[in-house]
């Protein structure tokens, strides 16, 4: 991702940045409604005050390997293809009665028209961040022992699988909630993007802007 340093005045807010840029490219200003701000990898508001040192970013909304956060968790982003079979063999315990496996793949085709194949492009240390807080989230939710999210970026072909949820509890019945949490709200809080390439183009898929509970930094009024 593109990166810049720019001096601001005392007082400064996200907006202020946005702004900023708006001016040098104009077309940017257009998608301020669809856009997330984020402060030291945090989603932040836009009038949320910045401060020395502090990291700005501009996401666009999320489409969807570094090592484990606790011995049985696993949370990755991975540039080479993942491996369903073995994951899942980690995630089974001799407690548990069940393990829930959301196994996202490349198809074919998008809004009619054929697939060549994908890539995946992330804000990765703040991706990463995300999904483990999407894990913490998950257990004090759910009764549930082991998970496993794993992303992959770069190039995938048709068929490959591009995110690996599992999910391993004592019933079933705590493993297909979590799961479906956890792949619902990767969708929409985690800074991944796809882009579809076909026979002569290629599209950003479009994704959702992040929910306003996401956002860690409050809105200061004016006055």
């Amino acid at each position: 991702m593109a990166q810049e340093e720019l001096e601001l005045s005392d007082g400064a807010r996200v907006e202020d940045i946005f702004e900023r840029y708006g001016r040098r490219f104009p077309k940017l200003a257009e998608f301020r409604a669809s856009i997330a701000a984020s402060v030291n990898q945090e989603y932040a508001g836009w009038r949320a005050s910045l401060a020395a040192g502090d990291e700005v970013a501009f996401l666009p909304p999320v489409s969807g390997g570094q090592q484990v956060a606790t011995i049985e968790d696993i949370f990755q982003l991975v540039r080479e293809p993942i491996r369903p079979q073995e994951l899942a063999n980690n995630l089974k315990a001799p407690g548990d009665g069940a393990l829930v496996v959301f196994d996202g793949f490349v198809r074919d085709n998008f809004r009619g028209k054929k697939t060549l194949y994908l890539e995946y492009e992330a804000y990765e240390t703040m991706a990463l961040a995300k999904i483990r807080e999407i894990g913490a989230e998950m257990r004090e939710k759910f009764s549930i022992h082991r998970i496993a999210i794993v992303h992959r970026l770069g190039r995938l072909e048709i068929g490959e699988t591009s995110v690996w949820i599992g999910v391993g509890s004592a019933h079933r019945a705590a493993a297909f909630d979590a799961c479906r949490f956890a792949i619902d709200t990767l969708k929409r809080t985690v800074p991944i993007w796809k882009k579809e390439y076909f026979v002569g183009g290629a599209v950003w898929a479009e994704g959702e802007k992040p929910p306003q509970e996401a956002f860690s930094r409050t809105d200061e009024s004016t006055s």
